[in-house]
């Protein structure tokens, strides 16, 4: 099942993620659907020092949104700072350090922000792949840390920031790659069978999806997506699949249940 499923995901990346599939796509772009402004409207981007956060950073500065920057490294966060201000005469760049593999930090992080900002929309940009297996302080694995119960922890503490305010949002930046891997939370911090840093990536861009579509449920009043990267800028894109035909990696509610209380347990216990 391994081999169809990632032979499937060949076939489908060759056609629909490289630039052949973008150029396929664009076809049916309305650019009007950029031409919009955010002024008055908060966002929190993670990973916003660099590549498609720090590019979404910018359109939404250049839009007139406020943007708050979530970032690992302080000295290159400041210098994308710089930058977002300079290329869109937006002043309203916040910068906020804060490792999301660190739950602790991810905790006290939120309880500073809420007392001093509002939210309408939180972008999880942030991620890892880190090839050898390797422990955060707190004894998590490294990827799983950062890219879900990082993710599980910001956007649950934050939630009701966002409920506060008008047309919230939370988008997730998953990836194709996630059309490989059935939901597994037998082994969440991949300690059971040989380490794969590009299967132990896909697999937490599973959960991601997983986590979205529980919270859309939960949280009628604000609205969750995640977007696979290479269709950022493809606002007429019709929503894809989240499985592969005949790959069987469609989880059972209890299995989606399972991994919400896990991540509950993991978050509390760091709170």
């Amino acid at each position: 099942m391994f081999l169809y499923r990632s032979a499937a995901w060949f076939a489908k990346g060759l056609r629909e993620y490289t630039k052949s599939g973008y150029e396929s796509a664009s076809k049916d772009f309305v650019p009007d659907d950029l031409e919009v402004q955010v002024p008055g409207r908060a966002f929190l981007v993670t990973g916003g020092n660099s590549g498609i956060g720090k590019a979404t950073a910018i359109e939404i500065a250049k839009r007139g949104g406020t943007v708050h920057l979530a970032c690992r490294d302080p000295e290159r966060a400041a210098g994308a700072k710089g930058e977002i201000i300079r290329e869109s005469g937006n002043q309203n760049i916040f910068l906020h350090i804060v490792d999301l593999s660190e739950p602790k930090k991810i905790w006290k992080f939120v309880e500073n922000f809420k007392q001093e900002h509002k939210l309408h929309v939180l972008i999880n940009n942030a991620g890892c792949m880190v090839n050898e297996r390797e422990l955060t302080e707190d004894g998590l694995e490294k990827n799983f840390a950062t890219n879900t119960l990082g993710v599980y922890i910001l956007t649950t503490a934050l939630i009701p920031v966002l409920e506060k305010e008008h047309d919230p949002r939370v988008i997730t930046v998953s990836s194709g790659g996630m059309l490989v891997q059935k939901l597994n939370t037998s082994d969440l911090q991949s300690e059971r069978a040989a380490f794969n840093g590009t299967m132990v990536y896909a697999q937490n861009k599973r959960q991601q999806v997983v986590l979205t579509e529980r919270w859309a449920q939960m949280h009628p009043a604000i609205h969750f997506s995640s977007v696979h990267p290479g269709w950022v800028d493809t606002p007429d894109r019709k929503p894809v699949s989240t499985h592969l035909p005949l790959a069987r990696t469609s989880s059972s509610p209890a299995e989606e249940e399972k991994l919400m209380e896990i991540l509950e347990q993991l978050a509390q216990r760091f709170k």
